[in-house]
């Protein structure tokens, strides 16, 4: 019985432990379907949310890609509008000179013409002459008692001397058109340089004003005492002025050089906010070195401006200085850069190497660098350190004559000369103060009417040119080249001046009676 029980309890046993399993088994299986479940929703989830990203970035990575392409886009547009106006302005010089061509064959075939023309009258003339000749021959043999060798001879010396005088005619009236044309041509090609010369008006200055972030920065400026302002003044050599301007301090000085040191000195004194003297000394000291650099950069650029390479190293220096010196307002190293092309301009039309024209232009000036420390005229200065830097002869003459100090060797010159009274005289080159001007002009008449016999002078075109009224009882007719060479000696002697001063002299004779 109890064996029974016991296998009974047994089978129930299994009975129970297999109806648990299964139970543990349905629910295991059924949790694992929820964690699939569950699994796959988060899986789906992220692939939504990767597939989302992904869009988002290729959203974005199409906007960058679109903005760099209108970039470039838009550069190379930019580039092509750039490359296009350069086209049309080389395509509307070549016109301007296939006309200026154009013209020239022109005038060449009308002189063609011309020649062939004289040469048609010649040769008519010459059958004239023979046939007169035969004629007169034979009159003289008829009518003479003379040899026919005689005769001839006589006949010859009477048609040469008839010829003679045809040919003097012809030559003058040659000479008077010639004349014209080349007047003609001359201004032409003078309005055509100055015309292509674009150029700026320049005023002169001997004071900077430098500009202050407030007006609190004064005080540290002056520092105790006013040492600070000793010590700048002391190692600049420029006056540091100071007064009721809001924000700002001038600095004065007839030298632009230490001028401009001065200006930048101050400025990076204030921006570095330490100022006592021997921060001022360090700072000057530093600026004045860099300084030396700086005008190097300048008379590169200026070089490079005008097209001329291979220049010594002491001349590139020498030109930066030109930019901080001035002549009757007039910016130096402009006025050279005009003056070079100009004489490139002039060259070209006169067949001439025009880069040696304008390394003779750039160069003219040069001695004016150094001409406040070297005694003599900046002409002279110039062409002794064109020699010493071993420049080519050409340009050194170009230098030394072009104010006409000495005499000039080739025609580069003679457009030295005419460059630089171009540059100077055009309008806005070059200023004077009123007061200075009035007191030249009036000079200039008084100077004139010195002179025994003068009855009125005017000075016009502001100074550049002085007319002369003479009575005709005390001055002839052959005296008034002899008044007019003397005024321009003592003009020259006693009077400074820009350019050069046209002198005009006038003697009238009026006759003047009435008819009842």
């Amino acid at each position: 019985m109890i064996i029974v029980y016991i296998v009974g309890g047994l089978v129930l046993g299994l009975i129970i432990g297999w109806f648990l399993g299964d139970i543990f088994e349905k629910n295991k299986l059924r949790k694992a379907k929820g964690d699939a479940k569950r699994i796959v929703e988060e899986a789906k989830l992220k692939g939504e949310e990767i597939v989302r990203k992904a869009d988002l970035d290729g959203k974005e990575l199409l906007y960058k890609l679109r903005v760099d392409f209108e970039k470039q886009h838009s550069a190379k547009r930019e580039e092509m509008s750039q490359l296009e106006k350069r086209l049309m302005q080389r395509e509307e010089n070549l016109e301007k000179r296939l006309d200026f061509i154009e013209s020239k064959e022109q005038e060449i075939t009308k002189h063609e013409e011309d020649i062939r023309k004289v040469s048609r009258e010649v040769e008519q003339k010459d059958v004239r002459l023979r046939q007169l000749i035969e004629e007169e021959k034979k009159n003289l043999e008829r009518i003479s008692s003379l040899s026919p060798q005689e005769a001839k001879e006589l006949l010859l010396k009477r048609y040469e001397e008839e010829m003679r005088s045809e040919k003097a005619k012809l030559l003058h009236q040659t000479i008077e058109e010639i004349k014209e044309e080349s007047d003609q041509k001359a201004k032409e090609i003078l309005s055509q340089a100055i015309q292509r010369c674009a150029v700026e008006h320049t005023t002169e200055t001997t004071v900077s004003v430098v500009e202050l972030p407030s007006d609190e920065i004064k005080g540290r400026i002056i520092g105790r005492e006013g040492r600070n302002i000793r010590a700048f003044e002391m190692a600049t050599g420029v006056d540091l002025v100071i007064d009721d301007t809001p924000e700002a301090v001038s600095l004065s000085s007839f030298d632009p050089i230490r001028r401009e040191i001065a200006r930048i000195s101050l400025g990076r004194l204030i921006q570095d906010g330490r100022i006592h003297p021997a921060r001022i000394e360090e700072i000057v000291d530093k600026t004045k070195q860099e300084f030396d650099k700086k005008l190097i950069e300048e008379g590169k650029e200026a070089a490079f401006e005008v097209g001329i390479h291979n220049l010594h190293p002491e001349l590139i220096k020498l030109l930066g200085k030109l930019k901080y010196r001035t002549s009757f307002g007039q910016n130096a190293l402009q006025h050279s850069k005009e003056v070079a092309i100009i004489m490139g301009i002039l060259a070209e039309e006169l067949d001439l190497d025009p880069r040696l024209a304008k390394r003779a232009g750039l160069l003219h000036d040069v001695g004016k660098a150094v001409d406040h420390q070297v005694e003599g005229t900046h002409a002279q200065i110039g062409s002794e350190l064109l020699r010493k830097y071993r420049e080519n002869d050409t340009v050194i003459n170009a230098a030394e004559a072009h104010h006409e100090e000495s005499e000039f060797k080739s025609l580069y010159a003679l457009l030295a000369i005419i460059s630089d009274a171009i540059s100077a005289s055009r309008p806005g080159a070059r200023r004077e103060t009123l007061e200075t001007y009035v007191k030249r002009l009036r000079q200039l008449e008084t100077l004139a009417n010195s002179f025994d016999g003068v009855e009125k002078s005017y000075a016009i075109q502001a100074g550049r040119e002085v007319r002369v009224i003479v009575q005709s009882n005390k001055v002839k007719d052959e005296e008034v080249s002899m008044l007019a060479y003397e005024l321009k000696k003592k003009v020259e002697q006693e009077l400074t001046y820009p350019g050069n001063i046209k002198i005009t002299v006038i003697r009238e004779v009026r006759a003047v009676n009435y008819a009842k």
